[in-house]
């Protein structure tokens, strides 16, 4: 059992590695889309049309990335605070931050997947498989797939929560 706990906050770890790096790059991208959109406006009177869907696509990749790293270190709002109560009155709170994050997540995993009538044709990524970018030449399945990443993430995070994670290591400030 011990095993298996490493290994989940091992990957949930891992997982908050490479949400940093999409989350960072994301808003490199954003910045350098806006700071090229205001140069082509005010500068040369002649911005590109690409640069305003391109922020608002890293926004969307950044918000969304960013999400699950507030989860990891437990920035998330909640409802109390249970990480300073033992006991009963501790799991009871760990619990209930646990289903409120259920309740929240997994209709919203589920309808990414499936439409109305249990049909997959007109779930989430489904639509967005059929649609193109207005400006830029890919499908926005590509911006709508951070959603369920988003949501895997969490719910990693979660397990690894339920396994004895406390977030990421924190640095030693010891040597002062």
């Amino acid at each position: 059992m011990q095993r298996t706990a490493k290994m989940m906050i091992g990957l949930s770890n891992g997982l908050d590695r490479v949400a940093t790096v999409v989350a960072g790059t994301a808003i490199a991208v954003l910045v350098g889309a806006v700071m090229l959109q205001v140069v082509a406006r005010y500068i040369f009177q002649q911005p590109p049309a690409w640069t305003e869907e391109l922020a608002r696509y890293a926004m969307i990749w950044a918000g969304l990335t960013g999400a699950t790293m507030s989860f990891k270190r437990r920035f998330d709002p909640a409802l109390f605070n249970g990480s300073s109560a033992r006991g009963l009155i501790g799991i009871a709170a760990e619990a209930m931050k646990s289903i409120v994050v259920l309740t929240y997540l997994l209709p919203i995993l589920f309808y990414v997947f499936y439409g109305p009538g249990m049909n997959p044709a007109r779930g989430f990524l489904l639509r967005h498989s059929r649609s193109m970018a207005e400006a830029l030449p890919f499908s926005t399945v590509w911006i709508a797939v951070a959603v369920p990443l988003m949501i895997v993430f969490i719910l990693l995070h979660l397990v690894a929560r339920w396994c004895g994670d406390d977030g990421p290591a924190q640095p030693d400030n010891d040597a002062t």
